[in-house]
């Protein structure tokens, strides 16, 4: 079992965002004090906007256009800035931090964002929370370099944040992600992820569970539950396993290399997982990360989502599980959501699950 100090030591940013670090065992943060001429915070920085054509809602956060963007490496706001002059994180060192975002799609506390009834065009604040997560403070870095005490210490970051955050008045959901590669848009290289408090069950996570719901009418049993068992009792699309997580190949895989990742009991979020099992799933993550790297000549752009359900009637049916996916379809090819993935919501896939799968289990 790891070692982690589950404890943030909690500061300030200049215009009163929130910083946490988050340390190894034996290592004291010293952050500074952020000495930057920031301007004050706006609290209406986004707003939310129903379309009604799809029973959806839309996050309008224009600032974002303003935001730093593929900064010169020795201009990089999430290095460690010793002076507090040049950075999101003013110290002289840090393993893991955690700091409210400066261009927000969603800030502040609220209620959650109701369906509206009726006719007519309707709007509401964009209320919510978004953070970043910095892996590392080495700016050339990535996730699946990290040594297993440290990944496991990304991990306890993450279910702290969630365990915050699901506590937020408002916030319906919690999504802890990382976007690697400027093949996904990244416009920051530093190894970092972000994590979003909705003020509404995003568009993916209502029609899994209504699938979820759907099916335990009409089986009588879990929906997750029941698809890891397949995966499992089949083995075809088995990436690897430990005693208590298994990363597959889903059999209606989406992209071109997509692995999900399961606990093999049933969990709504990171909170309720155990410590064994906290380490068990920071070993295949990184297991799993290392076959993508190794997948190619280059690193392997991927998006990572931590799908995570709150213990409510709602969401009774959610089982936490990591998505992993990468529009990578060959060494020098991409897999481009054009009209019909983008347009339509038709996916289409130019490789087998079963081919991908076999690839990355050979790759351990």
């Amino acid at each position: 079992m790891f070692d982690i100090v589950t404890a943030p030591t909690r500061a300030k940013l200049a215009d009163g965002r929130d910083l946490l670090f988050f340390a190894l065992p034996g290592h004291d943060p010293a952050p500074v004090a952020d000495r930057r001429p920031l301007p004050e915070r706006d609290p209406d920085q986004s707003e939310l906007r129903f379309d009604r054509s799809t029973g959806q809602w839309v996050i309008v956060a224009a600032r974002r256009q303003d935001r730093t963007y593929k900064p010169p490496t020795d201009q990089c706001p999430l290095c460690p800035g010793p002076t507090g002059l040049t950075s999101e994180v003013p110290a002289p060192d840090y393993d893991v931090v955690v700091f409210e975002n400066r261009f927000p799609s969603l800030a502040g506390a609220g209620r959650p964002a109701v369906v509206p009834d009726g006719d007519g065009f309707v709007s509401a604040p964009g209320h919510g929370r978004t953070e970043v997560i910095c892996f590392s403070s080495d700016h050339t870095g990535s996730f699946a370099e990290l040594r297993p005490a440290h990944a496991r210490l990304v991990v306890e970051a993450w279910r702290h944040r969630t365990a915050d955050l699901m506590g937020v008045p408002g916030v319906e959901q919690v999504f802890c992600f990382e976007n690697r590669g400027e093949e996904i848009g990244v416009t920051l290289a530093h190894p970092h992820g972000q994590i979003y408090g909705y003020p509404y069950l995003t568009p993916r996570t209502a029609a899994m569970l209504g699938q979820a719901r759907e099916h335990r009418i009409h089986y009588g049993d879990n929906l997750f539950a029941m698809l890891l068992a397949r995966e499992i009792d089949d083995g075809s699309r088995i990436v690897a396993r430990n005693e208590l997580f298994t990363a597959f190949v889903p059999f209606a895989a989406r992209w071109p290399v997509e692995v999900h990742i399961y606990p093999n009991r049933f969990v709504r979020n990171l909170i309720e997982l155990d410590d064994d099992e906290l380490d068990a799933f920071a070993r295949l993550y990184l297991d799993v990360l290392g076959r993508f790297d190794r997948m190619y000549s280059g690193p392997l752009p991927y998006i990572s989502a931590l799908h995570q359900f709150a213990d409510t009637e709602a969401q009774a049916e959610g089982y936490f599980h990591v998505e992993l996916m990468s529009i990578r379809r060959g060494a020098t090819k991409l897999k481009y959501l054009a009209a019909s993935e983008s347009a339509m919501d038709a996916f289409i896939s130019d490789v087998t699950p079963e081919s991908v799968a076999q690839r990355l289990a050979a790759l351990a």
